[in-house]
């Protein structure tokens, strides 16, 4: 199963990293109905820090983002639908206990995997230019140009300076 298809199904809610109930079940090859009810027979392994229902507001925020998306099976819905953080993803398999369930866990842990690395390099990257940008503080502009003098020694003597 390819990454970015799965990448494409987790959103930011809450400050957390979730997939919702219809893009799993269009995974795993169910019908969402059937992953719910999967839930509900085994919600003591389902606290709130693994799955949470949406809120109307939180509905409808995500829905506008979207022109299509698996949001648009939800048309006339007469329940908010739910969503699944990394670690109730993987209580899933426990539950939905095909093979297919199996694969489809492993690609989803590998993309939150790929998700989490991809952020720390970008920690890490972020680090980086703030540490460049506080040794060179004053020396680059605000267009972003960096301001060096060839010739300090000319410089520091007169108003002759190279600007780059």
């Amino acid at each position: 199963m390819e990454l970015q298809i799965i990448q494409n199904k987790i959103y930011e809610i809450r400050g957390q990293k979730v997939m919702l109930d219809s893009d799993l079940a269009e995974l795993y090859e169910v019908e969402t109905k059937v992953l719910n009810q999967g839930v509900k027979r085994n919600s003591t392994r389902f606290p709130e820090d693994f799955m949470f229902q949406l809120t109307d507001n939180e509905y409808i925020n995500l829905k506008s983002q979207f022109v299509t998306s698996s949001l648009s099976n939800y048309g006339g819905v007469r329940k908010l639908p739910y969503v699944f953080t990394e670690q109730g993803v993987a209580m899933l398999s426990s539950v939905l206990r095909s093979e297919k369930a199996v694969q489809v866990n492993i690609a989803i842990m590998r993309t939150f995997v790929a998700i989490r690395q991809y952020a720390f390099g970008y920690k890490d990257l972020k680090e980086k230019i703030e540490q460049i940008e506080s040794k060179y503080d004053g020396q680059i502009d605000e267009s972003g140009a960096g301001k060096y003098c060839y010739y300090e020694n000319i410089c520091s003597h007169s108003s002759i300076c190279f600007w780059v």
